[in-house]
Order: structure tokens, then C-alpha cells, then sequence
């Protein structure tokens, strides 16, 4: 635990919250009225235990449990970057889900021009696979110029997808399907994946595929898959992945082609 950082973002954070907000006095103190939430009165809003925040805030609270952390972050108001640092100061991980239920819906406008800027075909779709933004090199791709609204949508239900994607029962579908259920189960009550689901489920070629489950995979970074590009021909694309920090689950893809029916074989890259 790091708990002269831990102190600073805790502290930093509460004082920037009025009491009055909450219906509360502001608490004096040495004679004057100090800024921001006491200790206690974080315990009492939370409906904890006399001494509970202090205990975190001073590092006194080893592994803190997750409801706590949850709990205070809303309070104090936590960006995504803030509520990444409570749990890397507090247990020395990663948080297991955002804290907010928009994160991973939308990124900032600038992501536009970062898509645009990229000579490969490149896009950027939210938790639910919605296309956030794209580039024109993407729109190329599709045989009807039309960018699907939904990309999991497109690939797993599309007539046109079964064409563009070559290979699609060999090279697609067994790596697609996997990631949708991963995602159903992390997000149940994302309405988007739910109805996509059951659309899945009802047809008669992806639905009984998608029953039988299988297939421990979760993203596409540094996949190799065939792709009969519209203006192209035929050819293979490299899938690379990039998540925007501020919006968990967003993900940034990259889809790199190379023509011809040989697979290219991409190296790794190590630092010298």
C-alpha cells in the first residue's frame, strides 16, 4: 500500500466536496471552518463505522473491501484515472470494472482526429460494439460503402459480412462469438448486448454456434484473418487493439491489409 499517495489523492479529493451539499456543517477547524468533508462525516454518509475513512485514508485499512472503495470514489466524485490510482494505492491492482456506467459508452471528441490521422483502416466503438467514430480507409472496405452502425451486429449477422469476411465459419465466428458472451456476462444489463443476444440466439446458422460456447477469447489484438477488401481484392488484415484509458471497454481498432492470399507473418517487437 502506498499510503503517502493514498493520503494525498483522499485528502486532495474531499476538500473539494462542500458539506453543504450533503446537508452537513462545515467542520471547524483551529478556529476556522475547514474546507471540504471531515473524516467523520464520510463515515456517516456511507453509513460506516466511526473511524472507517480515517482508516483508509491513513493507510490503516488493509485490503480495503470493494463496496468501501466504490462507495468513497462516488462520493468524492473520482474520475476513471482517479478510481484506477485508489486501487493501485490501496491492493496494488487494477479496479475490476469502471465506475462509472458511461464509461466505455464515450470517449472524447479528439479521438476523431487520432482515427482520421491513420492512413490504415481504423475505428472506434463503445462496450456494445456501436461505431463511435471511423475513417474513410474503413468505409472502403465494405462492399455497400456503408459503415455498420454495429460492428459485433455486422460481423455475426450480416449478409454481407459472410462474403467480406473470408473464412467466416473458420476464421470469424469461432474467435466473435467467444468475445460477445464475454462481454454478455460482464455487462448483463447492457440493453445493446442483451437484444443483439437474442438475435444472435434466434438465428439458425450463428444461434447453435453460439449455444455450444468454447473458446477462451476475449480480444483480437495481433490476429491475423483474411478479408476480401471491396476495392482491394482478397488479402489478410492484422487486427490491433487499443483501449482509450478514459473510457474503459471503448476500444481503438486497427486493421492493417495486406493483399494477396499469403498470411503475413508479423514479428514481435523488444526493446533493444
Amino acid at each position: 500500500m502506498d499510503k503517502e499517495a493514498l493520503q494525498k489523492l483522499l485528502r486532495a479529493r474531499r476538500a473539494l466536496i462542500a458539506p453543504e451539499e450533503h446537508g452537513l456543517a462545515r467542520p471547524a477547524r483551529q478556529g476556522r471552518r475547514a474546507p471540504g468533508l471531515a473524516q467523520s462525516q464520510i463515515d456517516q454518509l456511507l453509513h460506516r463505522a466511526p473511524g472507517t475513512f480515517n482508516r483508509l485514508e491513513t493507510g490503516n485499512h488493509p485490503n480495503p473491501p470493494e463496496d468501501l472503495l466504490r462507495d468513497v470514489a462516488r462520493l468524492l466524485a473520482f474520475n476513471e484515472h482517479e478510481w484506477t490510482l485508489l486501487w493501485l494505492y490501496t491492493v496494488h491492482r487494477d479496479p475490476p470494472y469502471p465506475l462509472h456506467p458511461r464509461s466505455g459508452t464515450e470517449v472524447p471528441g479528439a479521438w476523431q482526429e487520432v482515427v482520421n490521422s491513420m492512413s490504415h483502416m481504423a475505428y472506434l466503438n463503445d462496450q456494445s460494439w456501436n461505431v463511435l467514430a471511423y475513417n474513410e480507409a474503413f468505409a472502403a472496405m465494405f462492399p455497400s460503402g456503408e459503415v455498420p452502425a454495429n460492428t459485433m451486429r455486422w460481423m455475426t449477422l450480416a449478409p454481407e459480412a459472410r462474403d467480406v469476411l473470408t473464412g467466416w465459419t473458420e476464421y470469424w465466428l469461432p474467435f466473435v462469438l467467444p468475445q460477445m458472451r464475454a462481454a454478455v456476462a460482464a455487462l448483463p444489463h447492457d440493453e445493446t448486448l442483451t437484444a443483439l443476444e437474442a438475435d444472435i440466439l434466434a438465428d439458425p446458422v450463428v444461434g447453435p454456434l453460439y449455444e455450444a460456447g468454447g473458446g477462451a477469447y476475449i480480444h483480437p489484438d495481433g490476429d491475423e484473418r483474411p478479408l476480401d477488401h471491396a476495392q482491394m481484392g482478397p488479402g489478410w488484415v492484422s487486427l490491433c487493439t487499443a483501449e482509450p484509458l478514459a473510457s474503459p471497454r471503448a476500444r481503438l481498432m486497427i486493421l492493417v491489409f495486406h493483399r494477396g492470399e499469403q498470411r503475413p507473418r508479423q514479428p514481435m517487437l523488444h526493446a533493444r
